[in-house]
């Protein structure tokens, strides 16, 4: 019983580490909640589709772990099953790996901005829910070191007092 919850906890902890980060610029995370962000005013230049490479922080290789020994340790007698459970380790270590690259791996954009001044600067992020082409006016929002494009809100003048 105690294999088995141990198991069914490491493949439930392993599937949920796709969930772990992402760069979605539709997701704000709890530290930018209630935080002063610079807004720059930009132009696209262009946008291309890019692959932000999945992250490999070692938990999928400690979950693929204990899931390979426990596993394989619950096979044949006492020195088999120490002997497959060591195995079973390392082959799930290596797998729980690249489960985790994989899962961690963001299809993206990189977006190539002009800014107002003449500068210019190249922001990746996830795909969100914006499409963005050459000529639209963007912003720039940076909160703690991390900046995300969006569309430029349309700015209405107020009406002249008369």
């Amino acid at each position: 019983m105690n294999k088995t919850f141990t198991l069914c906890a490491s493949v439930l902890a392993l599937s949920l580490l796709g969930a772990c980060s992402t760069s979605n610029p539709d997701v704000v995370s709890r530290n930018e909640a209630q935080r002063m962000s610079q807004v720059v005013d930009a132009t696209v230049l262009s946008v291309r589709p890019v692959t932000v490479d999945g992250s490999q922080s070692g938990a999928g290789a400690v979950t693929g772990g204990v899931v390979g020994a426990v596993a394989g340790s619950s096979v044949g007698g006492r020195r088999e099953g120490q002997v497959v459970g060591v195995l079973g380790a390392v082959a799930g270590a290596v797998i729980g790996n690249a489960i985790e690259r994989s899962a961690t791996r963001e299809e993206a954009l990189e977006i190539l901005v002009q800014l107002r001044n003449g500068e210019r600067r190249s922001v990746v992020q996830a795909k969100g829910q914006e499409n963005f082409v050459a000529g639209d006016p963007v912003i720039l929002v940076t909160t703690g070191g991390k900046t995300r494009v969006s569309r430029a809100p349309v700015v209405s003048q107020p009406a002249p007092a008369h």
